[in-house]
């Protein structure tokens, strides 16, 4: 009898720490999702400001709003989530045509969205955006 709690209290802890480290991959897996903010994209109009901002063949990343946006031809925007679509992260800097994540290291390219490096693989959602009198507007009805 003196042998059985000893081995039960083993397998108890056993237990849990399997729960705990299968918490822990979890936590940082490498199968990408939406991330962890309850919407990826606006809501709602979002007024970026002058169109002009963001250079023809370019990008700029606007970091509050949460989307980066590519010119690739004069008067024409694309406009995809600046969440990394891994963990949530808001890509933190757009170096050449790539976003970066700086959680995980994450590399988004900012004309497609397509994920270049992992550990995201799903590329970054696009968003409707168009120009209203030389502003431009990212979001529904866009």
């Amino acid at each position: 009898m003196s042998g059985q709690p000893a081995a039960r209290r083993t397998v108890l802890k056993g237990a849990a720490l399997a729960g705990a480290a299968g918490l822990g991959v979890a936590a940082c897996s490498t199968e990408s999702k939406l991330g962890h903010a309850q919407v990826p994209t606006p809501t709602e109009p979002v007024d970026l400001g002058a169109a002009d901002e963001v250079p023809v063949g370019g990008a700029r990343l606007y970091r509050e709003q949460r989307l980066v946006v590519h010119c690739p031809a004069q008067g024409e925007y694309k406009a995809f989530s600046a969440q990394c679509t891994h963990a949530g992260c808001v890509l933190d800097k757009v170096e050449g045509m790539e976003g970066n994540c700086p959680c995980h290291g994450s590399r988004f390219d900012v004309t497609t969205g397509k994920a270049l490096k992992g550990p995201a693989t799903v590329p970054l959602p696009q968003v409707p955006v168009r120009v209203r009198d030389g502003k431009l507007v990212a979001g529904p009805d866009a």
